[in-house]
């Protein structure tokens, strides 16, 4: 069972932030207050659940939060400022839409830049350890694969509606057959790494 919060008084928003690994599409970022002592059995690190469970626990997240909001960072704006401090500012972003301003941060991992006042904590393996931070993992996590979803509509040859843009070996094959989108993450694709990655497959 995981914590329910990380302090008795303040009020907490976990962040979480998901794609950060991708070829392709933005970074999503999630900020979440649940109430104190809630409780949720099946809440956990969205790594740890089937599509079809996170899909579920999205609607009770949303319906029991105090307060949630999901943020995102362009492909674009990942090259420009590199994919932590991109994730970082998705994570800045979704704290920035939430109506009540919490009185402490929950971040999952191990840096962060500070997000005006507020008092953060960062918590290796955080999604694994505490409500907040699991469920804003899970809220990220479904908001990008709806995004990658949609997008594949679009761009089919990559199957990002089942690898949501990561480095799979389809993706790396259509890449080298077609090129990248203007959905790539440009300093992520680099044709050397692909070719050795292609071939370390074959």
């Amino acid at each position: 069972m995981l914590n329910t919060s990380y302090t008795p008084h303040l009020l907490e928003a976990g962040c979480d932030e998901a794609g950060r690994g991708c070829l392709a599409g933005p970074v999503y970022a999630a900020a979440v207050v649940m109430p104190k002592g809630y409780r949720c059995l099946k809440i956990d690190d969205s790594k740890k659940l089937s599509a079809k469970d996170r899909y579920e626990l999205r609607t009770v997240i949303q319906n029991d939060a105090i307060a949630y909001a999901v943020a995102s960072v362009s492909e674009q704006e990942i090259d420009k400022i590199n994919i932590l401090n991109a994730s970082f500012e998705a994570m800045h972003r979704a704290i920035a839409e939430l109506y009540i301003q919490p009185e402490l941060l929950l971040i999952d991992g191990n840096r962060f830049n500070q997000y005006k006042n507020l008092d953060h904590q960062c918590i290796i393996k955080g999604d694994s350890l505490y409500t907040s931070i699991a469920a804003a993992s899970i809220l990220a996590k479904t908001y990008r694969d709806d995004h990658m979803e949609a997008l594949d509509h679009e761009c089919p040859e990559y199957g990002w509606c089942s690898n949501k843009g990561y480095a799979t070996l389809t993706h790396r094959i259509a890449l080298q057959e077609i090129g990248p989108t203007k959905y790539h993450r440009k300093s992520f694709v680099v044709k050397k790494q692909l070719r050795l990655n292609l071939e370390n497959h074959g």
